[in-house]
């Protein structure tokens, strides 16, 4: 008889939270890459929606680092719902995020003058809601802001995406800084796939899963996002010598 007056105390306590956090606690789901060698690393066998991921190219070069944005836009893609693309610099080339499936008309840019205003506005965008997925360009991002992105995609269950652009190679050593992600990616780009007929086949990257909440490193050789967002295993690894990779940043 107590242990039952204990457990509906409990749930109205429950209930209580919930309403003072503005809606019933959103269930924790997961966006599986729909590949098993990848989704088997991962907590949950997917990107968790409602937290925060970083992606950054594994060189200091544009091409790696283009290779980054790509992997996010496909993640964004197959999402439910508009996308928020959070920026400094508005030279996306939008026929290469298209082929990676993601579309114009699903992407709302939000042009800051200053990076510390992308952070907040992502922040602002993850507490609306309604977003599929919320990206940010961003070079660099302190622990504070990263708690505070993770908290709002918590909130809301949007899922959150910094992509870590650099402009120059000591920019690049801020990666290695802590943050509060989920997850964090680099990205490489390899030598395409090759075809039984001169001609460039499909680009292939480097993922490394650098961290993981309650899971371990992992790295895989993959194709490249298709029309529809999606990567696969890619067979053999390839020489980084001869690389080839979609422009997605304007001139």
């Amino acid at each position: 008889m107590l242990s039952a007056a204990r457990n509906q105390a409990l749930a109205d306590l429950r209930e209580r939270i919930a309403a003072l956090e503005g809606g019933v606690a959103k269930r924790k789901v997961c966006l599986p890459f729909e590949v098993p060698e990848i989704d088997a690393v991962l907590p949950g066998g997917g990107l968790a929606h409602g937290a925060l991921h970083e992606f950054a190219g594994g060189g200091s070069g544009t091409v790696d680092g283009a290779a980054a944005a790509l992997f996010a836009a496909g993640i964004a893609a197959r999402t439910k719902g508009q996308i928020a693309w959070c920026l400094t610099r508005p030279d996306l080339f939008m026929p290469a995020l298209a082929q990676a499936g993601l579309h114009p008309d699903r992407v709302v840019f939000v042009e800051a003058n200053k990076e510390e205003e992308v952070l907040e506005d992502m922040e602002t965008c993850l507490s609306y809601g309604g977003l599929g997925a919320v990206v940010g360009e961003v070079v660099r991002l302190p622990m504070t802001a990263s708690r505070r992105l993770q908290l709002a995609a918590e909130k809301t269950g949007t899922m959150a995406i910094a992509v870590r652009r650099w402009r120059r190679q000591t920019e690049a050593n801020d990666f290695g800084q802590p943050t509060a992600s989920t997850t964090r990616w680099r990205v490489s780009v390899m030598p395409s796939e090759e075809l039984p007929v001169a001609g460039i086949g499909r680009p292939r990257w480097l993922l490394e899963l650098m961290r993981v909440k309650a899971g371990e490193c992992a790295e895989f050789c993959v194709g490249a996002c298709d029309a529809t967002g999606r990567i696969d295993i890619s067979s053999g690894s390839g020489d980084r010598s001869n690389t080839s990779g979609r422009s997605l940043y304007s001139a």
